[in-house]
């Protein structure tokens, strides 16, 4: 089964392009009524509140690509662990020290023997 979580149905560079035409837009629109220019400033106002939200999406969709990345490490460890377990190797319990490790963190099983 394919996994369709990652497809993101949100095209920012789209949303990027169509935002800028809006802009220019309502630039003209002010110098050709400028009695409105009240209303052109709320308007220029709400698109730039889109192009920081946008920003906040791009960062959004790293970290979760950074979280997947992260849990698909701990699974993999996990079961490597198992398997090692149910093949009888010495220390099956490695492969979690190694991703502990590996993220900084310290081996429970070591506190208190240095």
């Amino acid at each position: 089964m394919t996994d369709t979580s990652r497809d993101y149905t949100i095209d920012l560079q789209e949303i990027s392009t169509r935002n800028q035409n809006a802009r220019h837009i309502i630039a003209g629109f002010s110098l050709a009524v400028p009695s409105l220019t009240e209303i052109w400033h709320y308007l220029d106002q709400a698109l730039t509140d889109a192009v920081s939200l946008t920003g906040e999406i791009i960062w959004q969709r790293a970290e979760i690509r950074e979280i997947r990345l992260d849990r698909a490490n701990l699974i993999a460890a996990m079961r490597a662990t198992l398997s090692a377990y149910h093949d009888g190797e010495r220390d099956p319990l490695w492969y979690l020290r190694d991703e502990m490790q590996a993220r900084g963190l310290d081996d429970p099983g070591t506190r208190g023997r240095r």
